[in-house]
């Protein structure tokens, strides 16, 4: 028969982190500032649920405005399109610009989707006590760390768009303001997964300890 493992949070322990360096302190000997790096020390981020829920609205606002408006302008031959992300992806396709279209499908598209989608199922899971695996939500919140830093990828690809097309002469490509939108969004999902204290989920977890 398997044993039921149960995980306690390093505060429950009395034990505080440091987000920075990650060194442990005996939080009724700890000063307010790390012994390791000095960087402000606090059981938990304050505000941490309402800050990360006020950027993740405000990112998925700018989200819907970056898919309406126009994120580039291509001119080819005469002919001038203003897109989409959307629109922009098919045009690249029908240019044969294949693996292009996917990189900027991967980034403008399933990454935003992937980081907001997952912070919205944390802070839900946090906000109505669901009971989840901690471990699992721990690891869900470290991809969208990880995949942070990828979300102005397509933007660069546009840079380099234009450039390309100024160099060649028979295209022209121009940013529109859906890129801005875009990158508004990146930059707010970006400081939601900062504001976003994952060590909540392991409170989570030790309530129903006590509670089992």
């Amino acid at each position: 028969m398997a044993t039921k493992m149960n995980y306690q949070s390093a505060w429950s322990r009395g034990v505080l982190v440091c987000r920075t360096c990650h060194w442990l302190h005996d939080s009724k000997k700890a000063d307010n500032r790390c012994q390791r790096c000095g960087d402000p020390l606090s059981a938990r981020q304050k505000n941490s649920l309402s800050r990360t829920w006020a950027l993740c609205i405000a990112s998925s606002f700018f989200l819907l405005l970056a898919n309406i408006y126009p994120i580039m302008t291509i001119s080819y031959l005469g002919d001038t399109s203003a897109d989409t992300i959307i629109s922009g992806i098919i045009s690249l396709v029908e240019f044969g610009m294949v693996p292009i279209a996917i990189i900027v499908f991967v980034a403008s598209i399933a990454v935003p989707l992937l980081k907001l989608t997952t912070l919205f199922w944390l802070l839900l899971t946090i906000q109505f006590q669901w009971r989840m695996n901690a471990r699992q939500c721990t690891r869900l919140y470290r991809v969208v760390e990880f995949i942070g830093r990828w979300s102005m990828l397509d933007l660069f690809v546009i840079a380099t768009l234009v450039t390309l097309a100024i160099l060649g002469g028979i295209a022209t490509i121009s940013g529109g303001p859906g890129a801005t939108y875009f990158a508004t969004v990146v930059v707010l999902t970006m400081l939601a997964a900062r504001t976003f204290d994952p060590r909540l989920i392991w409170d989570l977890q030790d309530s129903e300890t006590t509670n089992d």
